[in-house]
């Protein structure tokens, strides 16, 4: 006679009332897992403005399977959209940068901290100060950040739609500034203000331009004019053209300028012979040839102070 295999004996499957707490807390744990979520106690409050980013409406009004009922009401609560996150430690520090922003017109800050400020807007959920100074390690000063081109910021993580749109509006705002402060006074009364203004515009354009600045009798500003684009290390010069449009605008003076994107601003030989032109022929029209400056990273050479007009 064959003696039946033994079966051992099954231990019966507990009920949600025979759960212990840690048992309790496991199984929640275990569905808090399935949904995506995680304890209160658990959360990294760095991670927390973002923490639900992919998490609905309807994922947090779903209901709770009725056999977990009894456990929820036994261990720590789960995140739901009814519970605030506890608030980022850098918005305190927003707070007191925009103090020391408004107490001292931004003197008192540094340029990775005038960066900080900067992106707020665009980003309001991040902490900044180390997006800010990725920046400037990269591209190596405050006004090469804000003058960056578009596909270089883009290589810069976070660096999206928001914040290259809050660096163009700075740049904006600081040409019509500095053109302004040109436009209303006599041209060579505030000689600083037009090498700023210069600066500016062209200094860390990745293409040589020729820049010209037409005035009246009066030496008043009438026109600031880019005549032409050219490539990293030439830009043609037509010099009837230039003369042309003198005559157009009814200047009686020129102030001429060009940028070299290689940093250095000492005038070539080409630079030279095309500028003893411009003021050859623009003598003969009864158009005056005040400067001809080179704008660079590294500074500026004039012309007219290096003798060469």
């Amino acid at each position: 006679m064959t003696d039946k295999p033994t079966v051992p004996e099954q231990t019966p499957k507990k009920t949600h009332q025979e759960l212990t707490d840690k048992e309790a807390e496991q199984v929640v744990q275990t569905e808090a897992e399935k949904l995506g979520l995680l304890p209160r106690d658990a959360i990294n409050t760095d991670a927390a403005p973002t923490l639900f980013d992919d998490f609905t409406v309807e994922d947090a009004e779903a209901p709770i399977e009725p056999e977990l009922q009894d456990i929820a009401t036994r261990v720590p609560p789960i995140i739901s959209k009814d519970t605030k996150a506890p608030s980022p430690h850098y918005h305190g520090h927003r707070d007191r940068l925009k103090q020391r922003l408004l107490e001292s017109d931004g003197e008192a800050l540094a340029d990775y901290e005038l960066l900080e400020a900067i992106l707020f807007r665009a980003l309001p959920r991040r902490d900044t100060k180390p997006i800010a100074k990725e920046l400037l390690q990269r591209f190596g000063s405050f006004a090469e950040v804000i003058n960056a081109s578009e596909g270089e910021l883009r290589k810069i993580k976070w660096i999206k739609d928001g914040a290259i749109g809050e660096f163009a509006l700075i740049k904006a705002a600081t040409r019509r500034l500095l053109k302004t402060a040109v436009v209303e006074r006599p041209v060579l009364a505030s000689w600083a203000k037009v090498l700023d203004h210069c600066r500016a515009a062209m200094a860390f354009e990745s293409r040589e331009q020729f820049r010209i600045l037409f005035l009246d009798k009066r030496n008043r500003l009438i026109l600031d004019e880019v005549q032409q684009t050219g490539t990293i290390d030439h830009t043609p010069v037509y010099v009837r053209e230039i003369c042309r449009r003198a005559l157009e605008v009814n200047a009686t003076a020129l102030i001429l300028a060009h940028n070299h994107p290689s940093g250095d601003p000492t005038p070539s030989r080409g630079d030279i012979e095309m500028t003893k032109e411009i003021v050859k022929v623009a003598r003969g029209l009864g158009i005056s040839v005040h400067d001809h400056i080179i704008i660079a990273k590294e500074g500026h050479a004039s012309f007219k102070g290096l003798g060469l007009i």
